[in-house]
């Protein structure tokens, strides 16, 4: 079943009649879910705590930011640490902005219903673009056109942080997500994982210039370093 990727597959939330509440819940428990296993305050001391500034904003674009809660962690961790950081965090899935509009404000974070190439459009850009679990839901040609536009709307560092399909994640991910009823997050996250990519798999789909990285646990880094071009896959 994970010998290769279930492109074919379809998440329950995708669907556009699903149902609205077990959505609702489902947004309102990523934020649990992505503290635990997306692997976000790593990347954030590693990578994107050394860009920012005490006296400058830095400007970071969330591609496809869902619920919203992973472009609000990053401006808080950023605010603890004196460092000046605007979000803008975006979707053009109608169902995710509203959950995200209705979020309490926080002061450096923008949420906006609107897609890539709509930034690109209006001539916007950012110091860095970043994404959580988007790849695996893009199909080939769709994947190409993301890295394009992320590409073309970073001034510096893009950075895609998915899963990496594996049969231990698919067994640990099973177990974990027992807790997380009422919504769709066991089910789908299985699903998830079935159609993420192997760090091979990412590696020959990415166009020249991207670098993949692995990270505990089971995650893939796709990064784009404009600055230094592309790095050892052995870091982290």
């Amino acid at each position: 079943m994970l010998r290769t990727r279930a492109v074919d597959a379809v998440e329950e939330m995708d669907r556009p009649d699903c149902d609205p509440a077990r959505l609702a819940r489902t947004y309102a428990q990523f934020a649990a879910v992505n503290r635990a296993v997306s692997g976000w305050r790593g990347i954030y001391r590693h990578r994107l705590r050394p860009l920012l500034s005490a006296e400058t904003a830095t400007t970071l674009l969330d591609i496809g930011c869902g619920g919203g809660d992973v472009a609000v962690l990053l401006s808080r961790w950023a605010a603890r640490d004196g460092l000046r950081l605007a979000v803008t965090a975006i979707d053009p899935d109608p169902r995710a902005a509203a959950f995200a509009a209705h979020r309490r404000r926080r002061a450096g974070v923008t949420f906006r219903r609107q897609s890539s190439a709509e930034l690109l459009r209006d001539g916007e850009r950012f110091d860095v673009v970043v994404s959580n679990h988007v790849l695996h839901h893009l199909r080939p040609a769709e994947l190409t056109g993301f890295l394009t536009d992320s590409a073309a709307l970073s001034a510096g560092t893009v950075i895609h942080n998915d899963l990496r399909r594996s049969a231990a994640a698919f067994a640990l991910f099973s177990a974990g997500a027992l807790p997380f009823r009422g919504s769709y997050i066991r089910k789908d996250g299985l699903t998830s994982i079935r159609r993420s990519y192997t760090m091979a798999e990412l590696r020959d789909a990415a166009p020249p210039g991207w670098t993949v990285l692995s990270r505990s646990p089971y995650r893939n880094l796709l990064i784009l370093d404009k600055a230094h071009g592309p790095r050892s896959v052995a870091g982290a």
